[in-house]
């Protein structure tokens, strides 16, 4: 195959450690090397393809590390396939997602694993990774997780929510967490205490409290502190590394910056969805609210603060979507009548970027931090670093060219997710996905889709980078 060439000229290079104003030059699929525009070595270069970029960003493609494609949930699956969901990632400027692959009780962690690859192999627009989720610890499964991170699946999810479902009690974290204490893996938990929300749930209904809203009074910020906190101890008593998915609550921001503060190897991740919406959205009438419905759920607005903050003190790392759409018509209407039965997700993966560059627009990050919540950092904490996450020769070329002066509004009208609602309907965020390079192929040119299904490879990856 003969080597191609593309040049994006003239552009400002965002990543986490600089913003250089440089030409990029991009061969068979990986950055061959960068120079500061109107240089002599840039000047130089010839390539079969070059895109202006005066004016705009050049950045790495995001690197969105929680998603959940066709997640089967309380007797649906979430509406996004892995071919209709990369698309839309690739739209919202991600490039690479890291997709949770389910154990379900009784059957391996291999069998789990065999499905999930099967679901996306051949569909994804974009590369993808895979964590595992682990439904069913024991004897078997604990020899399994060291099976799977030699094969580069390196992060394993438990939850201390969801009984019956995906529960794992006290005993079964502290044995998974002494597994990736010597294998290396990384425990991501999903921090809040399951059985006493279950009695809080049982509660509400008896007394009438049918409502989406009532899904957030029931999952109280103080049960989401306390698990925090006790999955902190846990780690601390296995010696292993600990992530925590989808911090919504200042109190458990609280939790995690105290570990932080001891030195322990303690990482957490919040979500477009905590920094942008809050109860107030669970609380719209005529059952609107149910399209608001997840896990952790949606805090009062004064937690808002308290995220931004973590995110600027490094005391929060990343911002992931959760990413799982529901229907609202036919899928979030399973719940009229009982908040329980509202499959739990939002839809999201699109807006990340748009949504924290509006973010730094409006004084909450930087731009170098702007791309190390959402790109760098995810790489380095799911071993794909420095092949994705940043702009530098050898790592492989995906690159979003981004227009920070563009407008938009953000609408289900013109979102590309395979879901009827957007989360964030009418919101006008300034900045804009324009061209979009996975592995140096043009996947969004000038707002057009030209990407395929089948374009996306799995990727394995190392352990987590913040780990010696």
């Amino acid at each position: 195959m003969s080597s191609t060439r593309t040049l994006i000229r003239g552009g400002l290079v965002i990543t986490a450690a600089d913003e250089i104003h440089a030409d990029v030059l991009i061969e068979d699929g990986r950055i061959a090397a960068l120079a500061a525009h109107g240089t002599a070595a840039a000047g130089t270069w010839t390539a079969d393809r070059t895109i202006d970029a005066a004016g705009k960003y050049v950045i790495p493609g995001g690197v969105d590390a929680h998603t959940h494609m066709e997640l089967p949930f309380g007797g649906t699956s979430a509406s996004d396939t892995f071919e209709t969901g990369t698309r839309a990632a690739a739209w919202g400027g991600t490039t690479t997602i890291v997709d949770f692959a389910v154990q379900s009780m009784g059957h391996s962690l291999r069998e789990g694993l065999d499905a999930w690859y099967a679901k996306a192999d051949g569909n994804c627009a974009i590369d993808y990774g895979f964590h595992m989720i682990l439904s069913d610890v024991n004897e078997s499964s604990l020899k399994e997780m060291d099976l799977l991170v030699e094969e580069g699946i390196t992060s394993f999810k438990l939850f201390m929510a969801y009984p019956g479902v995906f529960y794992s009690d006290d005993g079964q974290i502290l044995r998974a967490m002494q597994r990736s204490s010597t294998n290396g893996g990384l425990i991501m938990m999903h921090a809040e205490n399951g059985i006493a929300i279950d009695v809080l749930v049982e509660q509400a209904l008896a007394r009438g409290e049918t409502d989406p809203r009532y899904h957030g009074e029931v999952r109280k910020v103080l049960l989401e502190a306390e698990a925090t906190h006790r999955a902190i101890q846990l780690a601390r008593v296995a010696g292993a590394p600990l992530y925590v998915v989808h911090v919504s609550a200042e109190e458990a921001v609280a939790e995690l910056a105290a570990a932080r503060d001891k030195g322990l190897p303690v990482f957490g991740e919040t979500c477009p969805q905590y920094l942008f919406l809050s109860t107030d959205n669970l609380a719209e009438p005529d059952f609107e609210g149910a399209k608001y419905v997840c896990s952790t759920p949606l805090r009062p607005r004064e937690h808002q603060a308290a995220l931004w903050r973590g995110l600027r003190t490094n005391d929060l790392q990343v911002v992931s979507t959760d990413h799982c759409p529901f229907c609202f018509s036919g899928q979030k209407e399973l719940g009229r009548g009982d908040f329980s039965k509202i499959p739990n997700g939002l839809p999201g993966v699109e807006n990340r970027m748009d949504l924290l560059h509006q973010a730094v627009v409006d004084g909450h990050i930087s731009r170098r931090r702007w791309i190390e919540i959402a790109c760098a950092t995810p790489a380095r904490m799911f071993g794909l670093y420095p092949k994705k996450g940043t702009i530098a020769p050898g790592a492989d070329a995906d690159v979003v060219i981004y227009d920070p002066h563009a407008e938009q509004t953000l609408s289900a009208a013109t979102h590309h997710m395979n879901v009827d609602y957007s989360a964030y309907e009418g919101r006008t965020v300034t900045g804009q996905v324009e061209t979009v390079l996975s592995r140096g192929e043009v996947v969004i040119d000038q707002r057009e889709f030209t990407g395929r299904a089948g374009h996306g490879v799995y990727t394995p990856r190392s352990t987590c980078q913040y780990l010696n």
